[in-house]
């Protein structure tokens, strides 16, 4: 009788053990480097509820901001690593990672966003994604960080000789910093968490970022003029560590790719929202913002285009401009 009764309790016990491992929470974190209140939080907020509520609460994302985790380098290092599991990070750090995603950032590449996100959400983003599997990412999805422009507070920069001799804050992109010193800026890279700062103390001139950073990071407090040279489109990607990623069930992968794929149309929604009201907004806080000839900028990088062709191939470059 006691042995019946001792193995009955045995058995619940495993039963009840088995049953809390299967529904057990885990928890996992997700960082951006800009404030909450931006294109990246709602791409970042809008997965973690996502992933939520698809797995009724099995599994639980938490989004850090502003850059508590570390600027965006910082914390693409850490998903590499394990010691977080997500990030979504502009493409400024990524081909420190994956060299093959360089090609995106080249100046005047696009023709507007309309064409960025063809080319993404198309064959040639998907072939870029799957280069990031052997670097130790599970690359989720492209998302936006919108088109790049100039902000200083030294002069009104109406013409590409304006540039020379500011001193600007890019970021740790090779690409990017190539092509500001074709237009002779004195490039100082820098991790974004320190960008205000050095605004505000006159480290460096100007800094150059979508409308939607610059709304979001309150640079009007510290820059008085932004010039639409709209010279970069820069992508931003939804980034996991690929062994968080490779255990998961086939059910919950398929649920985190399709959270991410939410979290981009939110993402892309609020960049269309800034960009639609961003200039106005910048010109009620003081802001002076020029209209540009960007014909008299993508001329004066022509000979940093010819290098270009010649690291990419222009067979690459011209693949991407033809897409509609």
């Amino acid at each position: 009788m006691k042995f019946t009764t001792l193995a009955a309790a045995l058995a619940t016990t495993a039963a009840v053990a088995f049953s809390a491992g299967t529904f057990a929470q885990s928890s996992m974190k997700i960082s951006i480097s800009i404030a909450q209140n931006s294109h990246q939080g709602i791409a970042i907020d809008t997965m973690a509820k996502e992933v939520e509520k698809r797995t009724s609460g099995r599994i639980k994302i938490q989004p850090f901001y502003s850059g508590s985790l570390g600027g965006e380098r910082e914390s693409i290092e850490a998903v590499q690593l394990g010691t977080q599991e997500l990030t979504f990070s502009s493409t400024g750090p990524v081909p420190n990672f994956v060299p093959e995603a360089r090609i995106l950032d080249i100046p005047f590449l696009f023709r507007d966003k309309a064409h960025a996100r063809a080319v993404l959400d198309g064959p040639i983003g998907q072939e870029l994604l799957a280069k990031f599997e052997s670097k130790g990412f599970k690359a989720l999805a492209w998302g936006e960080n919108g088109v790049r422009h100039m902000t200083n507070n030294k002069r009104a920069v109406n013409a590409p000789e304006d540039l020379k001799g500011l001193k600007m804050r890019t970021m740790e992109n090779p690409v990017h910093i190539a092509a500001y010193k074709g237009f002779g800026i004195v490039t100082t890279p820098m991790a974004f968490p320190e960008v205000f700062t050095a605004l505000q103390q006159g480290t460096v001139d100007g800094q150059e970022n979508p409308l939607s950073v610059i709304m979001a990071s309150k640079f009007e407090q510290v820059q008085k003029h932004l010039s639409l040279t709209g010279h970069v489109y820069s992508p931003g990607i939804f980034l996991m560590n690929k062994a968080a990623f490779d255990k998961l069930s086939a059910a919950d992968k398929q649920i985190f790719i399709d959270a991410a794929r939410e979290g981009v149309k939110a993402n892309r929604a609020r960049v269309d929202e800034d960009d639609a009201k961003g200039v106005a907004e910048l010109r009620a806080k003081g802001m002076q913002v020029i209209d540009v000839d960007k014909a008299k900028f993508v001329a004066a990088l022509g000979p940093v285009n010819a290098e270009f062709e010649k690291q990419f191939g222009k067979a690459n470059i011209d693949r991407i401009r033809a897409v509609k």
